[in-house]
């Protein structure tokens, strides 16, 4: 199949600039009997993410009697993409990303708090559009928070490639497909400390820099969702109810 064309007349196929995200609704508190859950569309992207203790560590070889173990679950539904279509069970992928997963919030977890427990991140992907292990860890991020676990910041992560030799953020289907770089960025906004750096094509040095600086930037805009998505969850707790 031939290359299409992702930048026509200075616009991305849907109509974006260079730096623009795609449209991000995050929603916290959405599963009952989770300690913590949220959910997140991004672009077409829906990703449910539940966050289950501190609670017992089984089996009770893998505690630690120094701090919690954190386990992340990455799993892509069978209806979520034609690629997808079918399967059921692990992949190669979703093994990966589970692993990273689990490593990004194992160095902003507090974990020190509750050894010989595990804390439990499940996510599944309902729909995929590019994106969603950043999507992903945007969400777990939320559920976490939603559950009470202390972490030292609030994750976000985003992503930076390049279509049709230009920089864009936030990369869509056809720009993951078509473009010669992605570069998945997760990011601790409060002191910019880097938590999964990935990329699959080539990017020279100054295209790295340039590209870790819209992710910064992009950062403090999806830290702002997370946050209010969070303060809305404590204003419905909070509010006064009406006597009848």
């Amino acid at each position: 199949m031939e290359k299409p064309q992702l930048i026509i007349d200075g616009k991305r196929l849907d109509g974006r600039e260079m730096e623009d995200l795609r449209p991000v609704k995050i929603t916290a508190h959405v599963l009952n009997d989770a300690n913590g859950s949220a959910y997140v569309e991004w672009g077409k992207n829906k990703i449910l993410a539940g966050v289950y203790g501190p609670r017992e560590c089984i089996p009770r070889h893998d505690q630690s009697l120094i701090r919690a173990v954190v386990r992340a679950r990455y799993n892509m539904a069978p209806f979520c993409s034609l690629e997808e279509h079918g399967r059921s069970g692990p992949s190669r992928r979703s093994v990966e990303l589970s692993k990273v997963i689990s490593e990004v919030f194992e160095n902003v977890i507090i974990s020190e708090a509750y050894p010989k427990t595990q804390i439990q991140i499940f996510i599944e992907v309902l729909q995929s559009d590019g994106g969603t292990r950043c999507a992903a860890v945007t969400a777990a991020a939320v559920a976490l928070a939603d559950a009470g676990i202390p972490m030292r910041d609030l994750v976000c992560a985003v992503a930076v490639g390049k279509a049709d030799g230009q920089l864009v953020l936030d990369c869509s289907k056809e720009e993951d497909n078509y473009g010669e770089s992605d570069m998945p960025v997760a990011i601790a906004p409060r002191n910019g400390e880097i938590l999964l750096f990935q990329m699959d094509g080539l990017l020279t040095r100054d295209e790295i820099d340039t590209g870790l600086t819209m992710v910064q930037r992009a950062a403090e805009k999806i830290s702002a969702m997370q946050a209010a998505a969070l303060q809305q969850v404590y204003e419905r707790k909070t509010a006064p109810k009406l006597e009848m």
